[in-house]
């Protein structure tokens, strides 16, 4: 699956690696993905959702309601 986050939009980065002689290759900064089972009370079940770490203390902060609401605005099924 891609590493983006259904909350907050993060994906993934891109820069170079630049070795001890300068030479640069390219490379992906990937955000910390992380897979969270909610209960969801307004419809009775489990919720599994893809966020990034600050994606999860959104949700501790607003509420699971309130983030499934704003994924569903984002066009993001769940």
């Amino acid at each position: 699956m891609s590493a983006h986050c259904m909350l907050t939009g993060a994906k993934p980065g891109f820069g170079n690696t630049v070795s001890h002689s300068h030479r640069r290759t390219s490379r992906r900064f990937d955000p910390n993905i992380q897979t969270k089972r909610y209960w969801l009370p307004g419809e009775g079940r489990h919720v599994r959702l893809r966020l990034s770490t600050k994606g999860i203390k959104t949700v501790d902060a607003i509420g699971v309601e309130a983030a499934v609401a704003r994924i569903r605005a984002r066009g993001v099924r769940v």
